[in-house]
């Protein structure tokens, strides 16, 4: 079945760039957390604050997700990043929207189904010279099958692929 849980180096760091933050590249997905190092270090917790939602009648309006939208939060990272320093460390962690996992899943006709996956994620690390991009799979409960996990790892390439980012798999 072949290895998952890849891991790809970035080699092309402002091309990269200008997908991750300002085209729409990443619209797809949702942030969990992000971890920004350059003067000093942000953390961004992208779990959606329920509470912020009340009403004032104390109703709590629909959330669609658990954590923010990536299009929501990009501009604000975008910010934090750009100057002419380069950062010395970041770290993004990615979830894949659930509506598009499960399309994704049900697709390649996968073996498990899709509602015992909890996420198809996305690990994005700078050191300060390179990014590498790691894949994830979370699952509701212990599975045998790693089919989930090879299909998002090509749908991962191929997306990339397909976006024109450059990489080398490690």
């Amino acid at each position: 079945m072949g290895k998952f849980m890849i891991a790809l180096q970035i080699t092309s760091m402002k091309q990269f760039m200008n997908h991750f933050l300002v085209a729409d590249t990443f619209e797809p997905f949702l942030l969990e957390e992000a971890v920004i190092s350059t003067a000093c270090t942000f953390s961004i917790d992208g779990h959606v604050n329920q509470e912020f939602y009340k009403d004032t009648d104390g109703t709590s309006m629909e959330i669609t997700y658990e954590f923010r939208p990536w299009s929501e939060l990009k501009g604000l990272c975008f910010d934090l990043i750009k100057g002419k320093r380069t950062p010395l460390f970041f770290r993004f962690v990615l979830h894949l929207k659930p509506e598009k996992a499960t399309a994704l899943l049900e697709h390649a006709q996968c073996d498990v189904e899709a509602s015992q996956v909890k996420t198809l994620a996305l690990n994005i690390r700078y050191d300060g010279s390179k990014a590498v991009i790691t894949t994830g799979t979370a699952y509701h409960t212990f599975l045998l099958s790693k089919e989930p996990d090879v299909i998002w790892d090509q749908a991962m390439r191929k997306y990339l692929d397909g976006k024109g980012i450059q990489y080398e798999e490690l």
